[in-house]
């Protein structure tokens, strides 16, 4: 942020005109006394105190003064409100104004560019990490619940067709989407795999559910086993043909965008 000028008869009058001009508090504000001024005497001599002040940048306007010049290359008007979250080292970015779709882009990627770049101006030159949350038009939550919703989704399908599905791939924060939403489920487990940016989540069944569905099986097919030695007439050699239990068709999953969106 520029440095103004402001010049009165002593250094704390100079102090109190800059907080007018700039529209802040005097904890916000830093400032370098250039001349401390001089009364004179008798009024004869006296020279005005001059001193050079500026707004105290903050991570915020640090992040709304990138985005505004980058949406002012773009020919976009676009009010940017900031909230920051001292305690939970976040700061949470809000862009309004018309054509949003714009900012959001194909599956939120734009969005996500944003943000990263972002998150890049804020933490340079930092100590610790804060983290950056930019959003329009409330499109984060709905991403949400329409990842929440595939994810059960596709655990149902894992569970009846007994085939792990891949998901298309994501970025860190709806991967974990994808992880929290199953993972109170016992029968189905998530993983990621892959490398950066091609990294995807696989939803597949757990061990324990594979084994108890296998040991259910031996279990039912066993019951119908010919036992001699106690003259058991299921199904046997003599009054008819045992028949193993079906094999189950491979099932291939492939999610389309319009399941995800």
């Amino acid at each position: 942020m520029d440095m103004i000028t402001v010049t009165a008869k002593t250094v704390d009058e100079a102090v109190t005109k800059a907080l007018i001009e700039l529209e802040t508090t005097s904890d916000k504000l830093e400032y370098e006394v250039v001349d401390k001024g001089s009364a004179g005497f008798l009024g004869i001599g006296a020279k005005p105190a001059i001193i050079r002040a500026k707004k105290k940048e903050t991570v915020a306007d640090k992040a709304i003064e990138f985005l505004s010049q980058i949406f002012d290359a773009m020919n976009l008007e676009v009010s940017i409100t900031a909230a920051y979250n001292e305690e939970e080292q976040e700061i949470s970015l809000n862009l309004e104004g018309e054509d949003m779709g714009i900012l959001i882009g194909k599956r939120g990627q734009t969005l996500d560019s944003l943000q990263y770049l972002v998150s890049l101006i804020v933490n340079k030159g930092t100590e610790g990490y804060l983290r950056v949350k930019l959003d329009t038009e409330n499109y984060r939550e709905r991403r949400k619940e329409t990842l929440e919703t595939l994810a059960k989704n596709i655990a149902y399908k894992v569970k009846r067709t007994r085939r792990p599905v891949s998901l298309e791939p994501m970025n860190p924060y709806e991967r974990r989407i994808i992880h929290a939403a199953v993972q109170n489920d016992k029968y189905v487990t998530t993983r990621s795999e892959g490398e950066e940016p091609f990294r995807h989540v696989v939803i597949a069944l757990k061990k324990e559910a594979v084994t108890t569905e296998r040991k259910g099986r031996y279990d039912r097919a066993g019951r119908g086993r010919s036992d001699r030695s106690y003259g058991y007439k299921g199904n046997n050699r003599r009054g008819g043909s045992y028949q193993s239990a079906p094999k189950a068709e491979p099932v291939t999953e492939t999610v389309s965008e319009s399941a995800q969106e």
